[in-house]
């Protein structure tokens, strides 16, 4: 079946044994698919072999129908609490530290600054997230971990949308959120069928709209907005459908009409912001207007199809009367030792739209930051959160990097254990980092030509690109540092020659030379020195983490079988690994070969 819209096509698809279209009701299916089997595009042959197998999913899930699902419960303990810590902790990895700036010790006053210091970024958005049993921010972290002064500024603002108005929303009843009335219909017309109270005003109605009221509905909004300061504060609003915002009874915002498409996957509408005077504690009435008719601007409006889900979005926020940098830049001049915590989160790293750049959000706020906070004082660390790589222009004049991900319920008490040295990092980069956007093996191939994208890279992905290319990144592929050092003995190979069953093994005496516990992960890379076919200078086919006290040597071993030196011929149609000499390089990342 495809994801969520994924599909495009009615005879493509079905010949290619896309068998079931998510989510219904259906675009490309249905009468698209009546339509080409009567012009001959699409036989009907085709369709009896796509309704088999759902007919046979169907059969053969039907045990689903049987007893009700537990309860769900909560495995809140201790022992998952350490494992998601732990987790945390062997995940981040450090990219650099000049003059062993880490971990901080003897440090009286610390700064900790950035648009993520105070806020929990438990996970990126979308399908991807889930809700954690509670949260810890970065600023939760440290200040448990130390007895230091703290000293925190936000430095700038990187929503990408305004946020939520939920916290100074309430009901006539004064329950926190809203009360929505929904209507038979696309007209309001008569009583409201239902009232739902919902706690938030991100109201998205993917499965929540009553069945009562389907396929067709309105729905109004209420709430009573209260702001905690007076100032000329802005509201947003979008809609699924058609949709409009009135304040006091007064429209304020007309999205009725509206063409022009957000970037989500559900085919909203773009943001709509409008300044408005409120005072501080005064109610200001808020009524939204709504239906889940498909405007003309959405992608689904195929096949006469003419309804879905409705829904809109509603955002707040207050006037600032702050200079958050300057708020930044008198703190770190303050401190000993600064901690600067940016990156990315769920608005601006989900799934159903991609990032417009690969800097971070937003409007160089982030990376101005950054500069004027090193400007301040030099001992500046800097804690990226992300899921992908990000454009890193201060990269060579800060000190210290550390690219922390995101690392759930316990992410402020894993940066803590790392930032202090209770544990090392020991995290290696799953990606390459380039230095920006154009160096990226898929920059002349993306987004293609009329939803056509041609991955003109073949096998030259990730590292295998930057080599290939003689592109020095910014960080490479396999790269991490600790708070210790190690040293790679001479390796030993059970045989220098591989039959197809064979399988080798490669031992690798290692050494903690440093001060600290830490692990570390060595890497085997296999080069075929002479190939027929295009081949990648080195590809990655074996790995190993291994944990050492200082002064602790113990061998690592490597495996390698026939899987570690083949390659996929496309003229053979066969998995093929040819006769010859291939090279085993062992290093601590694709560039840092020992």
């Amino acid at each position: 079946m495809s994801d969520w819209t994924g599909t495009n096509s009615t005879v493509s698809s079905i010949q290619a044994g896309c068998d079931l279209e998510m989510p219904g009701p259906t675009e490309w299916r249905g009468k698209a698919a009546l339509a080409a089997i009567s012009k001959g595009h699409l036989s009907a042959s085709d369709v009896e072999k796509s309704v088999t197998n759902v007919v046979r999913l169907i059969e053969r899930t039907k045990g689903l129908n049987g007893s009700m699902e537990e309860s769900e419960k909560s495995i809140d303990n201790p022992y998952t609490r350490d494992l998601i810590r732990e987790a945390g902790i062997e995940g981040i990895t450090l990219l650099k530290n000049e003059s062993n700036l880490l971990p901080i010790t003897n440090a009286n006053t610390i700064a900790v600054i950035g648009p993520n210091a105070k806020r929990a970024i438990a996970g990126g958005g979308g399908s991807a997230s889930l809700n954690p049993y509670y949260t810890t921010t970065p600023f939760d972290g440290i200040r448990a971990a130390t007895s230091s002064m703290l000293l925190y500024a936000q430095g700038c603002d990187t929503s990408k949308w305004f946020p939520p108005a939920t916290p100074l929303c309430e009901t006539e009843s004064g329950s926190e959120g809203v009360m929505i009335e929904f209507y038979r219909g696309d007209n309001f017309q008569g009583k409201p069928v239902e009232v739902q109270h919902k706690q938030t005003t991100e109201l998205f109605l993917w499965d929540s709209a009553p069945v009562s009221v389907l396929p067709v509905y309105s729905f109004r909004v209420k709430t009573i907005l209260r702001p905690k300061t007076s100032g000329r504060h802005t509201i947003s609003f979008r809609s699924v459908g058609p949709g409009r915002l009135f304040v006091n009874g007064r429209l304020f915002i007309d999205n009725w009409d509206w063409t022009e498409e957000g970037e989500a996957m559900f085919e909203d509408s773009k943001d709509i912001d409008k300044e408005i005077h409120l005072e501080a504690g005064q109610p200001a009435h808020i009524v939204v207007e709504s239906t889940n008719e498909v405007r003309p601007a959405a992608k689904i409006a195929v096949d006469g199809m003419k309804h879905k889900y409705g829904g809109c979005r509603i955002g707040f926020q207050e006037e600032s009367k702050v200079d958050l940098l300057k708020e930044a830049v008198d703190a770190a001049k303050a401190a000993d030792v600064v901690v600067v915590v940016t990156g990315l989160d769920g608005e601006w790293e989900s799934e159903g739209y991609d990032r417009h750049s690969m800097d971070l959000p937003k409007n160089g706020s982030q990376d101005r930051l950054i500069e004027a906070v090193l400007e301040a004082n030099p001992k500046t660390i800097v804690v990226n959160q992300s899921g992908t790589p990000v454009t890193m222009p201060w990269a060579d004049k800060v000190p210290a990097i550390l690219q922390a991900w995101y690392q759930g319920q316990e992410a402020g008490n894993a940066l803590a254990d790392v930032l202090f040295g209770r544990q090392s990092p020991s995290g290696k980069l799953p990606t390459t980092f380039p230095r920006r956007l154009e160096d990226n093996p898929t920059y002349h191939n993306w987004p293609g030509e009329n939803l056509k994208t041609v991955y003109g890279e073949g096998i030259y992905i990730g590292y295998r690109h930057y080599e290939r290319m003689k592109i020095a990144p910014l960080f490479p592929f396999g790269h991490g540092l600790t708070y210790t050092t190690f040293h790679y003995g001479h390796p030993t190979i059970s045989n220098t020659v591989m039959g197809e069953r064979d399988t080798l093994f490669i031992s690798v005496p290692i050494t903690n030379t440093g001060g600290m516990a830490a692990p570390e992960i060595v890497q085997a890379y296999v080069r075929d020195i002479k190939s027929k076919l295009p081949r990648p200078n080195k590809e990655l086919q074996a790995f190993s983490k291994i944990m050492l006290n200082p002064g602790e040597t113990k061998n690592v071993e490597l495996v390698l079988n026939k899987y570690s030196v083949g390659c996929y011929d496309t003229l053979m149609g066969a998995w093929l690994a040819e006769e010859g000499s291939f090279e085993v390089l062992i290093g601590a990342s694709s560039t840092d070969i020992r």
